[in-house]
């Protein structure tokens, strides 16, 4: 590491335990982050009175990634689609200025 360590601790807490989280993310972001993994996890508990909280959390880790992978697939397939588009529209923009001959020559 080239300078002093900037990360921060954060206390958080999820499905009732307290956890201290070292990071380099702001202390409002990290939080949010625990309150959304404190929601999944309640969400499920809530959902099944006889699940046990530590199965709870894997659980809720599954989903997050779940929702993770989902919207990483998503974002690949617009970032190709927009290639794709600017692709043509290159081409086509090519296309034009070489047919009034205004295209540059090397």
């Amino acid at each position: 590491m080239n300078g002093p360590d900037r990360r921060t601790v954060v206390s958080v807490q999820i499905a009732g335990d307290d956890y201290a989280i070292r990071t380099d993310a702001s202390e409002e972001y990290t939080r949010e982050c625990a309150a959304y993994v404190d929601r999944m996890v309640r969400d499920i508990l809530d959902g099944s009175a006889m699940l046990q909280p530590h199965k709870a959390s894997i659980l809720a880790a599954l989903a997050i990634t779940d929702q993770l992978f989902r919207l990483q697939r998503e974002s690949a397939a617009f970032r190709e689609e927009a290639a794709s588009r600017a692709s043509g529209l290159s081409a086509e923009i090519a296309r034009r200025l070489d047919a009034r001959g205004l295209a540059t020559r090397s």
